[in-house]
């Protein structure tokens, strides 16, 4: 009998410790959170054209210039550089391109920013960005925003343009 309550002692120790050591320990909210944005936008339409899967940054009280230099490349948001899917050939800021997933990088500037395609796949930030990787590159225009973004924001607009927004900062790069 002591045998018995010893084992099953020893049984309920071993089971109290074991869930304790296999529990799972999930990471806190990303400071950037990844979001998403496509054409069409509405969820009910499953026939898209275009999305893009991107991180947000935040300005939290910094100049975009700080964090955003003119003429160095930029990954286009924080994390991984975005990854652009664009479901059928098309043409970005007037170049075509075809059907297939890119990654997103940008050179700001104060009236432009240059917007590359490029084939790198699954890349944190901008450090390991390759220009013989580049598919194209195209102008953005650069206009202003009085009311100012503190996200990192990406959407599509009624004509299927891309728009970046951050603080003051709207990029347009049209799409046909």
């Amino acid at each position: 009998m002591k045998k018995s309550i010893f084992t099953i002692a020893i049984l309920i120790v071993a089971v109290l410790f074991s869930s304790e050591t296999f529990a799972q320990k999930f990471s806190e909210l990303d400071k950037s959170p990844m979001d998403a944005a496509a054409f069409p936008s509405s969820y009910k339409e499953p026939n898209k054209v275009v999305k893009i899967i991107y991180s947000r940054p935040q300005l939290k009280g910094r100049s975009l210039a700080s964090l955003v230099p003119n003429d160095k490349i930029w990954r286009t948001g924080a994390n991984e550089a975005p990854e652009i899917t664009f479901y059928k050939d098309l043409t970005f800021g007037g170049e075509n391109v075809k059907a297939g997933t890119y990654t997103l990088f940008t050179i700001p500037g104060d009236k432009q920013w240059t917007v590359i395609l490029s084939t790198a796949k699954n890349v944190w930030g901008s450090y390991f960005y390759k220009e013989a990787e580049d598919v194209l590159r195209v102008k953005g225009m650069v206009s202003k925003n009085s009311e100012g973004v503190e996200a990192f924001s990406i959407m599509f607009d009624e004509n299927m343009d891309l728009k970046m927004g951050w603080g003051n900062t709207i990029v347009t790069v049209p799409i046909k």
